[in-house]
């Protein structure tokens, strides 16, 4: 509206064109306010009579002098799965910006009505226009709405973002958005509205349009990374035992405490099943309630204690119960069979503190997984 009002000398009023004086142009922007402010998305109509005889439209002129006709207010409410998509966001310290092109009210008044405005700081494409590199870097945090900015400014925005040492997800679906979804760390396209343009520049593409789409993914992102920790800090936890007990006996000159057969039957029965269920562990409760991971965090970070503690403790019993059956009962098979004994039912006891980083077996409980529940029983029965 305030520039199709620049371009207006006139106004129909009551099917009379009258000059529009600047009272009249001052109350229609106020007018263009007030709707704003009620989430509508506004539109000014304008026209201009040209004469019959024209034969060229490139006069740079002719769009000017226009006629005012009235203002049209369109409401988009925002789904109700968005609010609740932008809440769990806030919980899992994910920070969701509005950038549209709207008026700065109606951009204020949606993204209050999301949750994702909580003052009355918000900046246009203009104020951002004004500000230095500099002055902006120390703003960018605090924003998270962006009314009436241009192709230049999206990109902008996410390229001080992440100067910031943001991770950066942009969301777009014109031919102007492609720039910014192009040097986001994760680029968003429309898979319904999306021009092939911004789909060709984006790393994934909604086919729903819908934002709460991209909540459940980063949902369903932490559960498969959640699962893949898991499963490594099983099967490195435990396996590394068994090559280091294999190895110190060999330096030594000790026999041989496990037989090829019985590493063999380790690694396909009491490491296999159970690790492949761990894949598709639930997840846990926390999974949308913690701060994102660093980018530079190894896959092991935090696991380092775990995985000694459990080597330590595993060899520990493992040595003894070599020394119990070779020095004290003078057996080698019994040394062996009480040996691979230790590490078949060791691993399928650990297993269940495998499932979670903060919490013991007890609490995250024993019949959430049945893929698990039923894998160590058949390791246990087979293995017996």
């Amino acid at each position: 509206p305030e520039r199709v009002l620049e371009l207006c000398k006139f106004i129909n009023s009551d099917g009379e064109k009258k000059r529009l004086s600047e009272e009249i142009r001052s109350s229609l922007l106020e007018k263009n306010g007030e709707m704003a402010n009620q989430a509508l998305r506004v539109l000014a109509m304008a026209y201009r009579e040209l004469p019959n005889t024209m034969s060229s439209y490139d006069d740079p002129n002719l769009e000017s002098n226009f006629v005012f006709v009235g203002l049209v207010g369109m409401l988009d409410p925002p789904r109700q799965e968005a609010k609740d998509a932008v809440k769990l966001c806030e919980k899992a310290h994910i920070k969701v910006i509005m950038i549209t092109g709207d008026h700065k009210l109606t951009a204020m008044t949606v993204a209050k009505e999301l949750g994702i405005l909580k003052t009355e700081l918000a900046l246009t494409g203009e104020e951002l226009t004004a500000k230095s590199d500099e002055e902006f870097e120390e703003i960018v945090e605090t924003i998270r709405v962006f009314a009436r900015v241009s192709p230049e400014h999206k990109l902008r925005i996410v390229k001080t973002l992440k100067k910031k040492g943001h991770v950066v997800a942009m969301t777009g679906d014109g031919v102007n958005d492609a720039p910014a979804v192009k040097q986001a760390d994760i680029g968003v396209a429309m898979g319904i509205t999306g021009t092939d343009v911004t789909k060709e520049a984006s790393d994934m593409v909604l086919a729903d349009d819908n934002f709460a789409t991209i909540v459940n993914a980063v949902r369903g992102g932490r559960i498969i990374y959640d699962n893949i920790r898991k499963f490594i800090r099983f099967l490195i936890a435990l396996n590394f035992t068994e090559l280091l007990l294999i190895g110190s006996f060999a330096l030594i000159g000790l026999p041989i405490p496990l037989l090829p057969v019985m590493i063999l039957w380790l690694n396909l029965v009491t490491d296999g099943p159970p690790a492949m269920a761990l894949s598709v562990d639930p997840p846990n409760d926390d999974v949308m309630a913690r701060p994102p991971r660093s980018p530079k965090e190894g896959i092991l970070h935090g696991n380092l204690v775990f995985i000694l503690a459990s080597t330590f403790i595993q060899l520990t019993v493992e040595v003894l119960a070599f020394w119990w059956g070779f020095g004290i009962q003078g057996s080698l098979d019994k040394a062996r069979t009480l040996v691979f004994a230790v590490a078949c039912f060791y691993e399928l006891v650990v297993i269940w503190n495998c499932r979670s980083e903060s919490r013991h077996a007890f609490r995250v409980g024993f019949f959430n997984n049945k893929a698990l529940l039923v894998a160590v029983l058949l390791s246990v029965l087979s293995t017996l």
